[in-house]
């Protein structure tokens, strides 16, 4: 079972920047996986934000933080960042990092992952 520790978290105000990383370990995918970082908020259901699929498969944000989040990977591909700009309230919640062993059908859904972090808190203040 692969191993995720999320980190970066931390309270910002509006319009201020967080920088998240995802740290994986116990590695044992195939060249094609996805990794991508969810969010809970009181109130209202998990939101899939943003997703990489190595091998060619892409990334992909939900309309809500287009344009201003950015997910990426390092060369050593054990690490995926989310680099979230121009925080809004509605950003606030709990950030978790989630794995897949092949390609999501959806990678915005939560159904294709099985590997989680505990999460890291974001909270932005108005």
């Amino acid at each position: 079972q692969v191993q995720l520790v999320e980190s970066g978290g931390g309270s910002v105000q509006t319009g201020g920047a967080l920088g998240l990383a995802c740290v994986m370990s116990k590695f044992t995918y195939n060249r094609r996986y996805c990794v991508a970082w969810f969010r809970l908020a009181p109130g209202k259901e998990r939101e899939g934000v943003a997703a990489i699929c190595t091998g060619g498969g892409g990334t992909y944000y939900a309309d809500s933080v287009k344009g201003r989040f950015t997910i990426s990977q390092d060369t050593g591909m054990n690490t995926v960042y989310l680099q979230m700009n121009s925080l809004k309230p509605d950003d606030t919640g709990m950030y978790y990092c989630a794995a897949a062993g092949r390609w999501a059908v959806q990678p915005l859904e939560d159904y294709d992952y099985t590997d989680w972090g505990q999460g890291t808190q974001v909270t932005v203040s108005s």
